[in-house]
């Protein structure tokens, strides 16, 4: 089953798609977005063009104490709305760090643009990773 990752941002939006088959992230970029209506809308359409059952991981900014703040509280609106639009499973995913761990990858290149897209992909891998390791059908430690 396809998985696309999102790491949801205001203005730019990280997305990393698996492979047909879940196993490893096949594409990543950037969706420049402010609207929200119209990110949801690009998603779906990602989603429909795999013409296969398709899983949303949201991305849930979580702070280091393991407590939520404003941030998290909007991917969880966005991830609520997204399930809504789509009426695909969405999940929501611990990326403590996955930001930081990206933009420190690409320290040189200096372009936000690669690092949401990496961080999306940081995401999924984690969640790919979670999953293999896991029991057959049960999710990673950190998805709710």
């Amino acid at each position: 089953m396809p998985v696309i990752a999102v790491d949801y941002g205001d203005a730019r939006t990280g997305v990393a798609i698996s492979g047909a088959s879940g196993q490893y992230a096949a594409e990543a970029f950037t969706i420049h977005e402010k609207d929200g209506g119209k990110l949801i809308e690009r998603l779906c359409a990602l989603a429909a063009a795999r013409r296969e059952d398709t899983l949303f991981v949201v991305g849930l900014p979580v702070n280091m104490d393991g407590s939520e703040g404003p941030r998290a509280q909007k991917s969880r609106a966005f991830a609520a709305k997204l399930r809504e639009a789509s009426e695909i499973n969405v999940e929501l995913c611990d990326e403590r760090l996955t930001t930081v761990q990206a933009a420190r990858m690409l320290k040189a290149s200096g372009s936000k643009t690669k690092v949401d897209a990496l961080a999306a992909a940081l995401l999924l891998e984690a969640y790919l990773r979670g999953t293999r390791s896991g029991a057959a059908g049960s999710r990673p430690p950190d998805c709710v």
